[in-house]
């Protein structure tokens, strides 16, 4: 059992951490969802299932982690205990709900693991859940005591931890694919009162369905979104390409990254300062190009960002971008007329602070 808890925790932080790379909208408040379900459960043998059919219902909440990894946890009540047996006939309890059982989930989405994730979720997806829970038992059967002659309420409360294994069957329904509708095979063991050994003799098999609401993220979508990723080696050319730009002859410019200059500059007096994906630190090499310009010169400044993620959070990253140049220029004397944060100009990668030379 040892060993099988260290392989679920191993694999989970192992796609963990290889996913958080390929999206965005992994913060904490992303990805959470709710749902309710139901259907029916019967013992898994020594049984008549079509006649021991005892129907549940319940709720569940969780989050996705990451597009391969989640956790849930969910809690069902159990009706009607028909299935229960005691040699002389079958019990039933006196009370409205037989049980409750508490779970807590690990989730796995085998179509996201085995054929990636391709920036939002397929039609049909398949899970795998695993995890432990507790089950609470209550009221009194009445049924057999002593001799199948002798009738007498037998106490039933009783408490049992569980462990449950599922295939969740799951369809992404609408045009954001916000609802989700599962269906959901499990077979589930009582392990305490069997020393942790997983036997089917204490186990019941589940059919359920459900529906599922997935809250809005702050990317804007109600799921992952894939994050455009650059290396250094993309950067490194894209600097190659602006000192080309800067060293030609004079010539005068239009427009400098979708109107972000609104008035004629020439080349000669532009700098174009580049910065990686979500950053605003300045690197060496930006501040080797900043230390060009002249104590005492008057420059303005304009941030950028590229199109990834929220345009609010965007605004608020071109303008960290536009003030991490400026705090740098003023330590070295240049006179900063302005810095200003204009947020995303056009659809390409703008993650540019551009400054203008009086």
């Amino acid at each position: 059992m040892k060993k099988l808890v260290l392989f679920f925790a191993a694999a989970s932080m192992t796609v963990a951490a290889s996913a958080q790379t390929t999206v965005v909208g992994s913060k904490f408040t992303d990805n959470w969802y709710i749902g309710i379900q139901g259907g029916v459960s019967t013992k898994t043998n020594k049984n008549v299932w079509t006649h021991n059919l005892n129907p549940n219902a319940g709720i569940r909440i969780g989050k996705n982690i990451t597009p391969v990894f989640g956790l849930l946890a969910e809690g069902n009540v159990y009706f009607n205990d028909r299935a229960q047996y005691n040699r002389a006939r079958d019990l039933r309890t006196n009370t409205f709900a037989k049980a409750v059982n508490v779970n807590l989930l690990a989730s796995f989405n085998l179509m996201n693991l085995f054929a990636g994730y391709k920036g939002e979720p397929r039609f049909f997806e398949l899970s795998a859940l695993f995890g432990f829970g507790w089950m609470h038992g209550f009221g009194k059967y009445e049924g057999a005591g002593i001799t199948a002659n002798a009738l007498r309420p037998v106490n039933a409360v009783s408490n049992d931890a569980t462990s449950k294994a599922a295939l969740d069957f799951a369809f992404n329904l609408g045009k954001a694919k916000a609802l989700q509708l599962f269906i959901e095979p499990s077979i589930n063991y009582g392990v305490f009162k069997n020393k942790y050994q997983y036997n089917l003799n204490r186990s019941f098999v589940q059919l359920n369905a459900g529906l599922v609401y997935k809250f809005k993220n702050s990317n804007g979508t109600h799921n992952f979104a894939l994050a455009k990723l650059y290396d250094q080696d993309e950067i490194d050319r894209l600097n190659a390409e602006i000192n080309a730009l800067k060293n030609r002859k004079p010539e005068v410019v239009e427009k400098v990254v979708e109107k972000i200059v609104e008035k004629k500059v020439t080349v000669d007096n532009l700098m174009f300062i580049t910065f990686a994906q979500a950053k605003s630190n300045l690197t060496n090499d930006a501040k080797k190009a900043l230390d060009g310009i002249a104590a005492g010169k008057h420059v303005e400044i304009v941030g950028t960002a590229s199109p990834e993620g929220s345009a609010e959070k965007n605004q608020i990253l071109s303008q960290d971008r536009a003030n991490a140049v400026k705090s740098y220029l003023e330590g070295r004397g240049v006179i900063v007329d302005s810095a200003i944060g204009k947020g995303v100009q056009g659809t390409t990668s703008n993650r540019l602070a551009i400054v203008t030379v009086k």
